[in-house]
Order: C-alpha cells, then sequence, then structure tokens
C-alpha cells in the first residue's frame, strides 16, 4: 500500500471522533474545559535524513516537525513523548533535543528506548492545548476565502542542497507557533507545509471539494529561477491558510490565491489545472 491507500485501510477501523475521520493532522481530545491537540511524527534515515546526518539535528527537526503540526491548529505546546532507537550517536542526540526542547519552551513528558538494527527510527508524540474554538482544521476553506501562506518556500531544499545561508532551514526548521496562535481566530483551514506547497494545496482543496487557484508568480520563493522546484520540494514548514478575503491578518503572511467553485481538478496553477497529485511533492510508497 502507498501512504494514501493506507489511511483509507485505517478508516475501516473504530476512530475516536477526536481523529477527524483520519483527515487532519492531529486529534482532537476534550477534557472538562480544556481540548488536548495531539499529533505523532515519525523520522527515518535515508527518508527524512541522511546517513552522516548530525543526530542533534535529527533531534531538533523531531522536535520542530511535530510542534508545526500544533502550531497549524493554533495549539500552545505542552510536551512531547519520545521514541528512540538507541546506538547512532545518542548523546548528540539528547543534546539536540535539549536544544530543541529549551529553544521552544516544551518539556519531555517520557517515552521509550529501544535497541534497534538497520535504519534508524525515531518517533514523538506531541501534545497541546487549543487556544481557540473551533479548533482549525484542513476543512473549512470556502469560495470566495484567499489563500495565503507564511514565510518563503524551498529554503529547505536549497539547505539540503548545501547553500549555507538555508541549511539551518533543512536541519533545523523553525515551527510558525507564535504565528498559528494568532492566526487560528482568523482562518477557514490550516495546516502546515511539509510535503510541499502544491502538494498541500491540491490536499486541502480536495478534502474540501473545491479548487485552490494559485498565481505562482505571487508564491515567495528562495530562488525564484527554480520556482517550481521551490514549490514542490518540502520540508519548509510554513503555515499555508485560508481566510476570508476582508480579513485583517494579525501576522505576516503572503496572499498565493484564492479558493473557487470546484472545477477539472483541485488545483489551478497559473491558468493550468493539476489533475493529479502525483509529482506536486514528497508522498510515502
Amino acid at each position: 500500500m502507498n501512504e494514501p491507500e493506507f489511511i483509507a485501510a485505517l478508516r475501516s477501523l473504530p476512530l475516536h471522533p477526536g481523529a477527524r475521520n483520519l483527515d487532519d493532522d492531529c486529534a482532537l481530545i476534550t477534557i472538562g474545559g480544556e481540548t488536548l491537540v495531539i499529533n505523532h511524527e515519525m523520522m527515518a534515515e535515508d527518508t527524512h535524513f541522511l546517513p552522516d546526518a548530525d543526530m542533534a539535528d535529527v533531534a531538533w527537526k523531531l522536535v520542530a516537525s511535530n510542534l508545526s503540526d500544533l502550531a497549524a491548529k493554533g495549539a500552545e505546546p505542552i510536551g512531547v513523548l519520545l521514541g528512540h532507537s538507541l546506538g547512532r550517536d545518542d548523546a548528540r542526540f539528547v543534546k539536540g533535543l535539549k536544544e530543541a526542547l529549551v529553544a521552544f519552551g516544551v518539556s519531555l513528558l517520557g517515552g521509550d528506548t529501544v535497541a534497534a538494527t538497520g535504519a534508524s527510527t525515531f518517533a514523538m508524540t506531541a501534545i497541546g492545548r487549543a487556544t481557540h474554538h473551533p479548533v482549525p482544521a484542513r476543512r473549512g476553506a470556502r469560495v470566495g476565502d484567499a489563500i495565503y501562506v507564511t514565510g518563503t518556500v524551498g529554503r529547505a531544499m536549497l539547505g539540503f542542497e548545501g547553500a549555507a545561508e538555508h541549511r539551518d532551514a533543512f536541519n533545523r526548521p523553525q515551527p510558525r507557533i507564535i504565528e498559528g496562535l494568532a492566526l487560528a481566530p482568523v482562518v477557514t483551514a490550516m495546516m502546515d507545509v511539509s510535503d510541499g506547497l502544491l502538494l498541500d494545496c491540491w490536499r486541502m482543496a480536495n478534502l474540501n471539494r473545491v479548487t485552490f487557484a494559485i498565481d505562482p508568480s505571487t508564491v515567495p520563493v528562495a530562488d525564484r529561477a527554480r520556482a517550481d522546484e521551490c514549490m514542490r520540494w518540502g520540508d519548509d514548514y510554513e503555515l499555508l491558510f485560508t481566510a476570508s478575503h476582508t480579513a485583517t491578518l494579525p501576522v505576516h503572511a503572503h496572499r498565493i490565491g484564492a479558493v473557487i467553485p470546484s472545477g477539472i481538478a483541485p488545483l489551478l496553477l497559473g491558468g493550468a489545472f493539476m489533475v493529479s497529485s502525483a509529482n506536486l511533492g514528497y508522498q510515502h510508497g
């Protein structure tokens, strides 16, 4: 199975209402007057990091990728649980983990360790507290909404390739926690950009049964000469969101398009419909 097929199979299992039909990045559990926002991410060698990667950077990125999903829900991080494969420069991993937890003001709650053979795999569960209701979701985009993205896409790609000024964008991304908290009351739909801006636009539009009309000339890219690659590569951890075209945004973001009635395909890029999600970004399987 590829990733979409596997997730579709999981939908046949008993699902908690807070799972949001597995359409979102986080689950919600309401206890008393509080709603917990829970996310789980994995990182595997050769898929998310190279065999010679500094394990301190791997630990940082594991934390950042989890907190990025909380940011897209406007959630205030509480703590994380770690799943760790022993044996690959564990001291460096602990150093990077501490640096990330201190930088983002998050505590370690616990977890599990295993002695593994073969490629290293790490996992983390992040728990946050919702600060706005309804909690933002991938669903909710409406015809007439404007489409926005925070920051610049393509920096992680250039950092991966060795560009010194963009290296931290790949190795030590910064989740948009503050922006997510501020945007939660304003957005109609929101997610973080991890697999590529175009793919995530396609996914959000498809879920909402609308079309995202994107003007590529307005998308903030790290290298205009490679704009198409920048929009597809991923690992940016910016926030992609929709909001009323008359909304006053509380943070700086780039308006890159508009939500229009469902057309031939979920994504209209510069006048051309993208009829398939293939090659729009990174997909597992």
